[in-house]
């Protein structure tokens, strides 16, 4: 429960950071001073994960310039590398601008409206989570064949991505005041107006980073518009690397698609602006009254069917037919509980040292500042930018070149899995221990405990529910992961995501079922956890 603000006659108490009710706690979300520096027992990890994720962006540097500037420079002025260029942002506008209109007009329906069984439908605009890009590009293509191309791979992605955008456009439009919106109908503007005019520019940071998240996915996608047969820099990055011994094309290649995610993120950050949209006055907001719907009502419910069911029901009833068509000289029931086992193994394996590398990271972002905590959280951050097949190939080339016994074993696969994923545990870290009072961390040390025993005694216990659910989250997106797992896995180890490529690349869609419904109902286990019991 939420602290009630201070009394009138009893001003609050005010911090370099602003004002804090009075019952709120001195030490509550405090950060140690400027200048202060972490411990070793927090310093020494935390340096080894950001060392870590920046290994591949300095190494496919050096790698993409081993030939000299000018070959690096002809392979990027090299007109198939404009046309990769053109298609994949194209891919990536077509997607963003469809997962827009979809999560917007769905988020304001199950939101704003008073649409019948409005929270069934939020339960399945949110569902496509679980399925992994290539799963519904699998489902999509085996059935209607002819949808290869740009016009499948953007539906496949858009189907897939569009929660991206709902959730956090459903989030912010519970959080608006309604009072604003009345008060602009008090003087005479009309509800699209008032849509246009005072929602819409409240919406457009949630959309916008909402946005920005799915155009980064379908940058960093390889399995969908490899099972669609559509050509973006990921694909090719790929086939550069599997048809030639000159790996300085794919390097090259995977500097550009980095350039180009960099320069999104910024793009997005300086067009958000300092525009503010929050509530001054006291007191706690009243939830927005839900519009009747009319003649509109009929038209709203199918199209939040129309989408649940290309998004959700089409691709389960797919898998389903191609079970049913399938049989024991299709499909080895023995091979799929043995990728089934890799695949959980190498998933929770992946989960625990990610975790084990964000915790010291995410300790320090919470508990000091300075340069050195801003350092080594955005380091940590700079995984996030980098897509999977850039990862896999820039390790790749490190092992070959320096430490080859690592080559196609199993610690250069969970290396890979740090760095895609260290952001994720990081955030869930950060924000479960500064939810901790770090009045009970200056106890345990005034009482002689060392800086590893605070940690291992007051502070891990305290942010328990927000690590464990962090690493539940990297669980999930380690078994979805294609590239990276396709390029670094171990000789002879088969996990679903690589079984199901596999099968699909060669059209034998019945044998490719079992795997991608397998890793849909192991998915859905941790994903219904993290949906039921948030931190």
């Amino acid at each position: 429960m939420k602290n009630p603000g201070p009394p009138a006659s009893r001003p609050a108490p005010r911090t370099g950071s602003g004002t804090r009710p009075a019952g709120a706690s001195a030490s509550a979300g405090r950060v140690r001073a400027v200048g202060s520096r972490p411990p070793a027992v927090l310093l020494v990890p935390a340096v080894v994960a950001a060392l870590l994720v920046l290994l591949p962006l300095g190494y496919l540097g050096v790698r993409a310039l081993e030939r000299g500037a000018g070959y690096a420079w002809e392979i990027v002025a090299d007109r198939g590398t404009v046309e990769l260029l053109g298609r994949s942002l194209g891919l990536a506008a077509a997607v963003v601008a469809a997962s827009l209109v979809l999560g917007v007009s769905l988020a304001w329906l199950t939101v704003r409206t008073a649409l019948p069984g409005a929270r069934a439908w939020g339960v399945l605009a949110t569902l496509p989570l679980a399925v992994p890009s290539y799963v519904a590009a699998f489902a999509w293509v085996s059935a209607a064949p002819a949808l290869s191309g740009f016009a499948g791979a953007a539906l496949a992605l858009t189907l897939a991505c569009f929660p991206y955008v709902y959730l956090p456009t459903a989030a912010a439009l519970r959080g608006i005041d309604p009072a604003q919106e009345e008060a602009a109908r008090s003087l005479g503007a009309g509800s699209l107006r008032t849509f246009l005019r005072v929602t819409l520019p409240q919406l457009r940071p949630a959309a916008a980073g909402g946005g920005l998240l799915v155009a980064l996915y379908v940058l960093s996608d390889f399995g969908a518009v490899s099972i669609m047969r559509y050509d973006t820099f990921t694909r090719a990055i790929h086939a550069s690397y599997r048809a030639s011994f000159d790996r300085t094309p794919a390097a090259v290649l995977s500097c550009v698609l980095v350039v180009m995610t960099v320069l999104l993120v910024t793009a997005e950050n300086r067009t958000r602006g300092r525009a503010g949209h929050a509530r001054t006055g006291r007191g706690a907001s009243r939830p927005a009254p839900r519009l009747p719907l009319g003649r509109l009502r009929a038209p709203a419910l199918a199209w939040c069917a129309a989408v649940a069911a290309a998004a959700v029901a089409f691709p389960v009833a797919t898998l389903g037919y191609w079970l049913a068509v399938g049989n024991s000289a299709t499909w080895d029931l023995e091979r799929l509980l043995s990728a089934s086992w890799s695949t959980l193994a190498v998933a929770a394996a992946g989960a625990a040292i990610t975790t084990a590398l964000a915790l010291p990271v995410g300790v320090i972002a919470a508990r000091y500042r300075g340069r050195t905590a801003r350092l080594l959280e955005e380091s940590a951050y700079a995984g996030h930018a980098v897509p999977g097949i850039t990862v896999a190939l820039a390790l790749v080339f490190f092992s070959v070149r320096y430490v080859y016994p690592l080559y196609q074993q199993l610690p250069l696969l969970l290396a890979a899995y740090t760095v895609l994923f260290l952001p994720l545990a990081v955030g869930a870290v950060r924000s479960a221990v500064l939810q901790a009072p770090p009045v009970l961390e200056d106890v345990a040390r005034s009482l002689g405990r060392s800086p590893l025993q605070v940690l291992r005694e007051v502070t891990v216990p305290l942010a328990a529910p927000g690590v464990a659910t962090g690493a539940a989250l990297t669980f999930v997106v380690i078994m979805k992961e294609l590239p990276a797992t396709l390029l670094l896995r171990p000789t002879g180890m088969d996990t679903l995501a690589a079984r199901l490529w596999d099968e699909t690349t060669v059209a034998a869609y019945a044998a490719a079922a079992p795997y991608a419904v397998m890793l849909i109902l192991i998915a859905s286990v941790p994903a219904y956890l993290l949906g039921r019991h948030r931190p």
